[in-house]
């Protein structure tokens, strides 16, 4: 049993409520919430290769700053956030931060922005799972719920046609997830990433010469095959 002082120090109500609304007033189309935002760090979190913030914070912030004050508070936030995933894995305390959506029965968890922020978590390093997914059908299988999820709120696309998730299913799913989080980061600190699987995704990851320099921003949802 964990002793309380060693529990994972995550965002409180107040603390989460502050970072929900700055995301939400700095945001445009297609930008990530925070369940997006977790749902990103959460995949970097378990992921085969370390993401050094400068990396994934033009994922999460897209204008600059214009009060010091605010900027380093909400830098501050979104790294404890960070942080905090990583604590709540090593001690099985994990649970997604989920959206809601209004229904006809009332408000429901929803998982579309979570699974849309671990989509763009996984691109950061598509070539490492690219490649694994392709050659390790245990890594396929660990994602089955994650990827259930994706394909439901159309995030993902899928090869063959796929049923709609009954609410049940939907919600089985949902619960299946800091499971699935922690298998899979377990999954890649059994098997990391070799050092052929990081020379070729580096290589594919170089702009091509005849461009402007800039690689194309690569979009969520081409790493199911």
């Amino acid at each position: 049993m964990t002793a309380k002082s060693e529990w994972p120090s995550s965002l409180d109500d107040e603390e989460l409520g502050e970072l929900d609304r700055y995301l939400r007033a700095h945001t445009g189309e297609g930008d990530l919430l925070l369940d997006g935002v977790h749902g990103l760090l959460s995949a970097l979190a378990v992921g085969p290769l370390q993401v050094l913030p400068d990396e994934w914070l033009p994922e999460v912030l897209h204008e600059p700053f214009t009060d010091e004050g605010e900027g380093n508070r909400v830098l501050a936030l979104l790294a404890k956030l960070n942080d905090s995933i990583v604590a709540e894995l090593e001690v099985d305390a994990y649970e997604p931060i989920l959206g809601e959506v209004e229904t006809e029965t009332g408000p429901m968890l929803s998982a579309a922005g979570w699974c849309e922020g671990f989509s763009r978590g996984i691109d950061l390093r598509a070539g490492l799972w690219e490649s694994r997914l392709s050659e390790d059908p245990q890594l396929m299988e660990l994602l089955g719920p994650v990827m259930a999820l994706a394909v439901d709120e159309g995030i993902l696309s899928a090869d063959a046609e796929f049923e709609k998730l009954s609410d049940d299913e939907y919600d089985e799913c949902l619960a299946q997830l800091p499971g699935v989080l922690g298998a899979v980061n377990q999954y890649w600190q059994a098997k990391p990433a070799t050092a052929a699987e990081v020379e070729a995704m580096v290589r594919q990851q170089q702009p091509d010469p005849g461009d402007d320099g800039n690689p194309p921003r690569q979009r969520s949802g081409h790493w199911v095959h």
